[in-house]
């Protein structure tokens, strides 16, 4: 849980007013990461301090390979030969979403290029995935900031961490999250959880998974996504409610004068820029204040999948679990 909050004063870390604030912590990462194991690192307090202090763009990518420990499951030559496996059936898919998704990164278009590739090959991997546009916004953003491999990498170890269950054919884990995020915005603001889920009936698992399964890219702005990514890679999924949480305070009033559904959902999923603090540690401080017991969320997360889950193998007359544990790597020399 982060019970800290970043002083009003920070300045944004990637602020030309700020070099030298930005080169102080750029050499206190360079000299913490050595020194915290990776297997360790979401548990350290000075890892928690710097996250919150800040993340200079020129070591990112390395700070998220640590927080994943994304090294200790990378096996060399296994990218390499996933990627010589026949196309997946959402080949086409990807590659169109390649273009849609980042129109402006054309690097990341071309068939044979590195986000088809980074896909292609965890799919292979990672069979049961049922794939979606959000596994290409996700993998998409880290391939702009890692090397393609270590892009593979750390995607894989996010998505076993957190986020596979999402991506499941059985749709209990995003089912348990959208009813729990609904309650947390009931909790904090029982007049938008009326205007949401009674006055307009949306779905609570069309916000979550607009959200959840794409960790919020092209709902946030750059910036304000990669601190979200920062805290999230260390805390967990119960930061995605928060930045829920705090998205719906920003657009409230938006929202209460919503006349039609589409109207809600597009204030959720594309906020307004003006509707949001004016920067990305602003946004962060936002987040982290809101109303919400992280532990309670972690503790009803596990009761409510295993209700869910009883209920789901009831209906489905003893259907399989909330996710599979299929792996399909190749060998290597």
């Amino acid at each position: 849980m982060f019970p800290d909050v970043i002083s009003s004063g920070t300045p944004p870390v990637e602020s030309p007013t700020s070099i030298d604030a930005h080169r102080q912590r750029e050499v206190k990462w360079m000299a913490l990461l050595p020194l915290v194991p990776p297997s360790q690192a979401r548990r350290n307090k000075k890892v928690k301090r710097l996250l919150l202090d800040g993340v200079p763009s020129s070591v990112r990518y390395l700070v998220w390979c640590h927080l994943s420990d994304s090294k200790a499951r990378a096996i060399p030559g296994v990218y390499a030969q996933l990627g010589k496996r026949q196309r997946v059936p959402a080949f086409s898919d990807i590659e169109n979403d390649a273009k849609t998704y980042f129109p402006d990164q054309t690097q990341l278009h071309p068939f044979d290029g590195p986000l088809v590739s980074l896909l292609q090959a965890y799919l292979n991997m990672v069979p049961d995935i049922q794939y979606s546009s959000g596994l290409t916004s996700i993998a998409g953003h880290l391939l702009l900031l890692s090397p393609e491999e270590d892009a593979f990498w750390i995607f894989a170890s996010m998505m076993d961490a957190h986020l596979r269950p999402y991506f499941s054919a059985n749709t209990i884990q995003l089912e348990v999250d959208a009813a729990l995020l609904s309650k947390a915005i009931e909790t904090n603001d029982p007049a938008v959880c009326k205007k949401l889920y009674v006055t307009f009936s949306i779905p609570p698992s069309a916000i979550a998974k607009s959200w959840f399964s794409t960790l919020f890219v092209g709902t946030l702005p750059v910036d304000y996504l990669h601190r979200v990514w920062d805290i999230f890679l260390y805390e967990g999924v119960t930061l995605l409610f928060r930045v829920g949480l705090a998205l719906v305070q920003c657009v409230r009033h938006l929202l209460l004068q919503a006349t039609s559904e589409e109207a809600a959902m597009e204030y959720l999923v594309h906020p307004p820029l003006a509707c949001l603090p004016s920067t990305a540690d602003a946004f962060l401080n936002q987040v982290l204040m809101m109303k919400l017991k992280d532990d309670d969320v972690r503790k009803q997360r596990v009761k409510m999948e295993a209700q869910v889950k009883r209920q789901t193998q009831s209906r489905t007359n003893g259907s399989s679990g909330m996710q599979t544990a299929s792996i399909s790597l190749p060998k290597t020399c």
